[in-house]
């Protein structure tokens, strides 16, 4: 865990795939938003989910782990309102997530290990730098050397060449 220059811990949620989509989870590999603060409550949680639904639609199923900010009474009312099934890892087995746990240690070994945060501002300015380089210029074996943002914009050029042209009928 990342601390700031003052000794006080930093605690991270790090969103990997896209959010529409749990297909998209499991290989698109970007990562839409961290959240950075010294404490990271349900009601945090829910307030980031809510602001990247009002981005992207919400995926029928999530995978979650079993930290403390994602086993809690909010998030489980919030998933049960909105329609979400929370899927749950089973506690020590990272190969439940791995393109996670790939990411998650790219962003400690590159970002979190790297750098000497002064301030929980700070903490966000250097991790949304990481989190921007990440997705638009990083490229990923697993996505054919792409970058995740440059993958989606492949699969979507794809989906809208295969998607059946809309005809008018002639009167």
């Amino acid at each position: 865990m990342a601390a700031l220059a003052d000794g006080r811990k930093v605690r991270t949620w790090t969103i990997v795939g896209a959010v529409g989509s749990t297909a998209l989870d499991v290989y698109s590999r970007e990562c839409p938003h961290i959240e950075v603060d010294t404490s990271l409550p349900g009601v945090r949680v829910v307030r980031v989910l809510e602001m990247l639904a009002a981005r992207r639609q919400l995926p029928e199923r999530r995978l979650v782990d079993n930290g403390p900010e994602c086993v809690c009474r909010t998030l489980a009312e919030w998933a049960e309102r909105r329609g979400v099934l929370l899927a749950f890892t089973r506690p020590g087995k990272p190969t439940d997530k791995p393109h996670i746990e790939s990411t998650g240690g790219r962003f400690r070994d590159e970002c979190l290990n790297a750098h000497y945060f002064l301030s929980v501002l700070d903490a966000r300015r250097i991790i949304e730098a990481w989190r921007l380089d990440y997705n638009h210029h990083r490229p990923h074996s697993a996505l054919g050397g792409a970058s995740p943002m440059e993958f989606l914009q492949q699969v979507a050029a794809i989906a809208a060449a295969l998607s059946p042209q809309r005809h008018h009928p002639v009167r």
